[in-house]
């Protein structure tokens, strides 16, 4: 019997997607429900899997962009020899060596190569995603000659009056590389542009010092995490008091739509979150009336879910008001674009100690640096600022978060 692999519905609005990269070989024998493909859709990453045991025809490449619904594979389940083997996961890659501060990855292939031919993994370059090396970059690396630099003595120049220069000329690798752009990484790319194109988008800024609130944590961290089994960290703080500021300035939280202007009471929270395949941004749903501790079980869930490569669709599905939080990188200060439908973003920073005036004297305290982006449409300066201010204000007296005033 012959088994159809389709293209799946990432969404209701996706109709099409781009085939990643095959996780098996064409001819390959695999058991029901084994990984077979990763699809690229303008959102996420999602895995297409076996429907039946059998041996599989590859009928779409890699790369390939192919519409939901359309077949991709076959699965013969009669075949001879198609006796279904244990499930695989994914081939794994083997972790090399760090080049210039980052990871080169390897295929199995290419490392069973480099193994054979005791090649150094940092000398081949990677052509696959993500800077992988494949068998086939191994193969060119070893049928490319090994040139050295020519040597040129350095002669020197002598003018009247004038001391004598040297000069040598450097050769060197000159090598470059192209990778076709991910459908995430063009729609994040058309998103953007729009963003600059079809909005009034402003920032302003203002620091908080985040003193108060690493006292409480420090104090309190270990025995939050014994009674709520999550850890305490600043985004809870962060998330709960854009929620209650957010309730005094609606038009923060609003959205356009048409003509129209669609406020929420309802605070849909976006905690914008970063893979290697981009930058995605799960919603939590009514953040509005939960504690710190659910707050932080929701984020805490959303990070092993992007670690795992599993946030969905609907797990990124509407969203009224977004968080980004670029100190985690070691930003110091930046522009967040907005999140569209959107109309306000707020962009968290590192902490750094730096000298302040605290009732005229200078002291030392750990300052963030914190920036709101918002639609000038639809929020007038003095509420933005007005908006920023609360919120530091509540960071800067977390009691106001606990009491919820």
């Amino acid at each position: 019997m012959i088994v159809e692999i389709k293209v799946p519905s990432p969404g209701e609005s996706i109709t099409e997607v781009e085939i990643e990269s095959w996780l098996i070989e064409d001819g390959s024998v695999v058991e029901m429900d084994a990984e077979l493909a990763e699809i690229n859709s303008d959102k996420a990453t999602l895995t297409v899997n076996a429907a039946a045991a059998g041996k599989v025809q590859i009928l779409a490449q890699a790369g390939d962009t192919v519409q939901v619904g359309q077949v991709i594979a076959k699965i013969d389940t009669d075949a001879a020899g198609a006796v279904a083997q244990p499930k695989t996961e994914a081939p794994q890659v083997v972790e090399a060596i760090k080049v210039d501060g980052n990871e080169k990855i390897a295929s199995p292939s290419a490392e069973k190569m480099i193994r054979e031919q005791n090649l150094n993994v940092a000398n081949v370059d990677g052509s696959g995603r993500d800077g992988r090396v494949t068998k086939t970059d191994v193969v060119q690396h070893l049928s490319t000659p090994k040139v050295e630099a020519p040597k040129v003595e350095a002669k020197p120049v002598v003018k009247p009056q004038t001391a004598v220069v040297a000069t040598s000329i450097v050769a060197g690798a000159r090598s470059e590389r192209r990778e076709k752009m991910s459908s995430l990484r063009r729609k994040i790319a058309d998103r953007l542009v729009s963003v600059k194109n079809e909005t009034a988008m402003l920032t302003t800024f203002n620091e908080v010092d985040m003193q108060a609130v690493m006292d409480l944590r420090t104090k309190y961290k270990d025995k939050f995490k014994e009674v709520h089994g999550v850890g305490l960290g600043f985004m809870s703080f962060f998330s709960k008091a854009c929620a209650m500021a957010l309730k005094e300035f609606p038009a923060v939280n609003a959205m356009i739509d048409g003509k129209d202007i669609v406020y929420h009471d309802f605070v849909d929270m976006g905690i914008a979150v970063s893979t290697e395949r981009g930058l995605v941004v799960p919603v939590i749903r009514n953040l509005e009336n939960m504690s710190l501790a659910q707050i932080e079980a929701a984020v805490a869930g959303y990070g092993a879910k992007a670690k795992a490569n599993n946030i969905t669709i609907d797990d990124m599905m509407g969203g009224t008001f977004t968080i980004t939080n670029g100190g985690v990188f070691g930003s110091m200060l930046s522009t967040p674009i907005l999140n569209p439908p959107q109309v306000a973003i707020l962009g968290m920073h590192n902490i750094v100690q730096r000298p302040v005036v605290i009732n005229g004297e200078v002291k030392i305290r750990p300052i963030m640096y914190l920036a709101l982006s918002y639609d000038h449409r639809v929020i007038d300066g003095k509420e933005a600022v007005s908006f920023l201010v609360k919120v530091k204000e509540r960071i800067e007296d977390p009691s106001r978060l606990l009491l919820e005033v």
